[in-house]
């Protein structure tokens, strides 16, 4: 299969995929990029003209006050990519797991064969995980990660608090959410603990999830959370069983170096997220002819 394009964009970040959406431009990817679960918009975003009904401003509560989000990221990447799919903006959809480029093309490969070679005049490239030959990285001794360590809650798992900011870099901060282990709105949390970590720190035990785990505990008990009610002590204090987790899973991706451009062709966009918000609205009506069915 042989694609020709004038102009691609390769990366499928929210950033990515909005550049795509509002230059009307195919998009090419080895692995999709959604958002982290918890990365909100601004609260004052719209977006009613891709058919997202605008939530009032969510506020997330935390120890010592609340944090007011507005809608989820990965709501807004789910609708920009359904639209660029129906448009026929997404031609390898998920069936590429790898791509190549060798000076002239653009080899995009499966974990079996290859699959497709894309002929282009110009490339928008925003990143992706399994590329080579398209840009040049910048080598770092020791690169950094930004961990997600997903933790179930046994014991001690009801309570009020969504979000709590730390600030290390270790356990930087934590998010805690209805428990997906059980049905529907279940108000037992589980939750999730965001840290930087550097690639020589993800091989050591101080940084692995059973000390994410110890450390989430320990700052949950610093500001005054509780586990479930044990009775009461004999001069009629309250008595309160100990927070008991298990670990979920740990998943990792790496932060963004510098890169360099390997042939004239292929551009570095320096646009920012909320300049590209801004020009979604106008950007929509190439798309209202699914739009109007929403």
């Amino acid at each position: 299969m042989i694609l020709e394009y004038e102009d691609i964009v390769v990366g499928s970040d929210l950033k990515a995929t909005l550049f795509a959406f509002n230059n009307n431009l195919p998009i090419i990817f080895s692995q999709p990029r959604r958002p982290f679960r918890f990365d909100f918009l601004e609260p004052s975003t719209d977006l009613g003209c891709v058919k997202l009904t605008r939530s009032p401003s969510l506020e997330l509560t935390r120890t010592n006050g609340v944090k007011v989000v507005g809608s989820r990221a990965e709501l807004l990447w789910e609708r920009l990519m359904f639209l660029l799919n129906l448009d026929g903006k997404v031609p390898l959809a998920n069936l590429c797991t790898s791509m190549r480029f060798d000076g002239e093309h653009l080899i995009c490969s499966n974990e079996y064969s290859k699959i497709g070679t894309l002929n282009f005049s110009n490339c928008f490239y925003f990143g992706d995980d399994n590329i080579s030959g398209l840009v040049k990285e910048k080598e770092l001794a020791n690169p950094t990660y930004t961990c997600y360590d997903w933790i179930a809650f046994n014991s001690g798992g009801k309570h009020e608090i969504d979000y709590m900011w730390v600030g290390d870099d270790f356990v930087k901060e934590i998010w805690f959410y209805s428990s997906d282990r059980m049905c529907g709105n279940s108000p037992v949390k589980d939750a999730c603990a965001v840290s930087t970590l550097t690639q020589d720190q993800l091989s050591e035990f101080n940084y692995s999830e059973t000390m994410a785990r110890f450390k989430m505990i320990s700052e949950m008990e610093t500001r005054g959370m509780k586990g479930r009610q044990n009775g009461y002590s004999t001069n009629g204090n309250p008595k309160h069983y100990k927070f008991r987790t298990t670990p979920i899973r740990r998943t990792k991706r790496r932060d963004p170096v510098e890169i360099i451009s390997t042939d004239d062709r292929i551009s570095l966009p320096r646009v920012s997220k909320k300049s590209l918000l801004k020009n979604l609205a106008e950007s929509c009506t190439a798309y209202d002819r699914f739009l109007r069915y929403l």
